[in-house]
């Protein structure tokens, strides 16, 4: 097959382009260039697409001996991830920026891209498992058809698993996958396999958190691109505790930072509940209003069209489901809703969540398989709160911990 692999400059993307071409494959090595302002440099193991990043991965592609290509997505990165963050976090809901750089960079814009070239696939770095599988079905007169089907599944490093932020790319794209670090246990593995093979890049620091906040400070970019905006923070009945400059800048579950000067009456530290971006208010409360026991969410991917029709009559079938990226699973009742199955609801089983908040990514598994994924459009709080002001779109737009 004719591959292009993305090379990042780390690690983890060098050694899947240089099992790519062990396989045999005819493999292509491009860099993403997704900022406009590139620094030479990477602030340790922060931030990305340096001139330094850009370097490391056309050594390891001369190592490998491939071609090798810089293609600059900034302005697709910029209209899309980085607008989608600052318009989620505006509209008082918490964004995945990995999830949509997944959806709409790397399985969107550049398999998009590589199929119009030519290529039969694309190979990335990513920790996740795809496994092939045959399937029979009763076909037209009596006979039976056999169809191949793809799964996505944990990776079996548990550490590095990023099944959660590939489960938006959905079956064709999937099909169209190669993750060639699926049967790695751990990165120990990855490095000595890159060292092995003559990869500078084999003890490069990995990178974290959110690639284009270099320093770190979410708060900060957030008000240099919003504007300060100075609001209420108030308790769940409604008592004005402090001030913010921006609902924007919070988030569900936030408990440090809060800037509330005067502590609860019963000692008990206080979360964030709920935002309220059109009154500009952020709502505080005890950490057991963080409860919740069902979720609901739209924009919804599947990738088990098997599960949806083996589903009980109205629709329901047993599952797990995560909040976050290395959340915990928890067992949950899942159905699809809408004529195009375009949403998801969600009954916990047994058990509670803390802290879910609109924007997240829901992610349904069966063991290690990935079923579906949803965008968190509410989520119903177990525990009823005291009377408290209302935003008048806090049915759409609010942290989703509404009764």
């Amino acid at each position: 097959m004719r591959v292009l692999a993305a090379m990042s400059g780390g690690v983890d993307s060098a050694v899947a382009a240089a099992l790519a071409v062990e396989a045999g494959h005819d493999v292509v090595g491009v860099h993403m260039a997704l900022s406009r302002n590139r620094d030479q440099f990477r602030t340790g193991s922060r931030g990305c697409c340096s001139i330094e990043d850009a370097g490391d991965a056309r050594r390891a592609a001369d190592v490998l001996g491939i071609p090798y290509y810089v293609w600059d997505l900034s302005e697709r990165f910029e209209d899309t991830v980085v607008a989608d963050f600052l318009s989620e976090y505006e509209a008082g809901r918490t964004p995945n920026p990995c999830v949509r750089c997944n959806e709409h960079i790397k399985f969107e814009a550049l398999l998009d891209k590589a199929t119009a070239l030519g290529f039969d696939a694309v190979a990335t770095g990513h920790y996740a498992r795809v496994v092939t599988r045959e399937v029979t079905s009763p076909g037209p007169d009596g006979t039976v058809a056999t169809s191949t089907v793809r799964e996505l599944h944990r990776s079996p490093n548990e550490a590095k698993d990023q099944s959660y932020v590939l489960a938006v790319m959905g079956p064709v794209r999937l099909a169209r996958a190669i993750f060639p670090l699926g049967g790695f246990e751990s990165k120990d593995e990855v490095r000595a396999e890159a060292a092995r093979r003559g990869l500078s890049v084999s003890a490069k620091p990995d990178s974290y958190d959110i690639c284009f906040v270099a320093d770190g400070d979410t708060q900060g970019f957030l008000r240099s691109r919003l504007g300060a905006r100075t609001g209420e923070i108030v308790d769940a009945s409604g008592e004005v505790l402090g001030e913010h400059d921006g609902a924007y800048a919070y988030t569900v579950g936030q408990r440090k930072g809060l800037g509330i000067d005067r502590p609860a009456s019963d000692g008990r530290p206080r979360y964030v509940l709920e935002v309220q971006p059109t009154a500009n208010r952020v709502v505080v409360g005890p950490a057991e209003l963080l409860s919740v026991d069902r979720i609901s969410g739209d924009r919804a991917v599947w990738l088990a069209d098997d599960v949806l029709a083996t589903a009980s009559g109205d629709g329901w079938f047993d599952a797990q489901v995560q909040v976050r990226a290395h959340g915990t699973p928890v067992a949950a009742r899942v159905r699809a809703t809408g004529a195009d199955d375009e949403g998801m609801e969600v009954e916990l089983v047994g058990t509670t969540l803390r802290g879910v908040a609109a924007g997240q990514s829901l992610v349904v598994y069966d063991g290690t398989r990935v079923l579906g994924q949803a965008t968190v459009q509410r989520a119903h709080r177990a525990h009823r709160a005291p009377a408290r002001p209302t935003d008048p779109t806090a049915a759409h737009t609010n942290a989703g911990t509404g009764s």
